[in-house]
């Protein structure tokens, strides 16, 4: 709860002294527990992208997550050459669309990223919602609808990885 809090005072604090847009990047730009995913962000070059009219839900794993891969994984991926797995990675993040928590449906359902090759499995229940990859862990949604000019941003505990099609269950 103490977590909500401080997101929610970062936020406004943000949209306070911020007479410009404040979009995805902006907002996860001021928030020191996404800087591996804003590192990403920057060396994917999709920092343009994501702060583009949008709309966009990203689904953001803090930098526990990130910390939670195995060793030496984050660094592979942010060298040059992996710019094309990394930028999957990341585009497997994002929907195309302003998805709030009230706008995912109860149940589980299948959603399709901008990665559009994957799918995710979004189940939504009395415990919350969490996010099934296509290695078949799941995400937890741990701070949900983080308002952004050009979208929504929703806190997950887990990098989302691609792989084969998640079961729905």
């Amino acid at each position: 709860m103490k977590t909500i809090f401080k997101t929610m005072a970062v936020v406004s604090a943000l949209s306070a002294s911020a007479a410009s847009a404040n979009t995805i990047v902006d907002i996860a730009a001021g928030d020191e527990r996404f800087s591996t995913l804003v590192a990403a962000v920057g060396a994917a070059g999709l920092a343009e992208t994501l702060s583009g009219p949008g709309p966009f839900t990203v689904f953001a794993p803090v930098n526990d997550a990130f910390a939670a891969l195995p060793d030496g994984t984050v660094d592979t991926l942010l060298k040059p050459e992996n710019k094309a797995q990394l930028t999957d990675v990341l585009l497997y993040h994002v929907d195309d669309r302003n998805l709030t928590a009230e706008q995912i449906p109860g149940g589980s359902n299948y959603f399709k990223p901008i990665l559009a090759s994957q799918r995710l499995c979004i189940t939504k229940g009395a415990s919350g919602v969490s996010i099934a990859d296509g290695t078949g862990e799941s995400a937890n949604v741990v701070i949900a609808n983080i308002k952004a000019d050009n979208g929504v941003i929703h806190v997950i505990d887990k990098v989302l990885l691609p792989g084969t099609r998640p079961a729905c269950h």
